[in-house]
């Protein structure tokens, strides 16, 4: 920012009685910039008003697709299945209003979703091992 430009806008918003930077001292203004006039303080309202907005709370996942894909792809010893009834007690929580409820639901479901898929990709694993190495 130049030298003019500072000038011109400490003159702008009317702030002549602060003090010019070192930097400012002993220039003058080019002559082919002209001076603006000042129009004043913009008017304000002298009454305010506050607005408080609540946001609902982030709602929780409660796994219902990933346990119906558990169900349909990996159900190892039914671990989907069951996975998928706590993932549907946790949508019913939820929409209750009960979070707490549901987080628990949601928190065994992710539980089980975990075990089943660890579970059936360690027996897909064993099954390709065991097929291939097989003469």
């Amino acid at each position: 920012m130049g030298p003019a430009l500072l000038r011109k806008l400490l003159h702008l918003f009317n702030l002549q009685h602060l003090k010019a930077p070192n930097c400012l001292k002993n220039q003058e203004m080019p002559k082919d910039q002209h001076e603006v006039v000042v129009m004043g303080t913009p008017h304000t309202s002298t009454s305010s008003t506050t607005t408080i907005i609540t946001m609902p709370e982030l709602s929780k996942p409660d796994y219902v697709v990933w346990s119906l894909f558990n169900t349909l792809f990996m159900n190892f010893c039914c671990l989907g299945f069951i996975a998928y009834a706590y993932s549907v007690k946790s949508r019913d929580r939820k929409m209750v209003g009960d979070m707490t409820g549901a987080q628990a639901f949601a928190s065994t479901a992710r539980c089980l979703n975990i075990s089943c898929l660890i579970l059936s990709v360690v027996m897909v694993i064993l099954f390709i091992t065991f097929f291939a190495t097989r003469r």
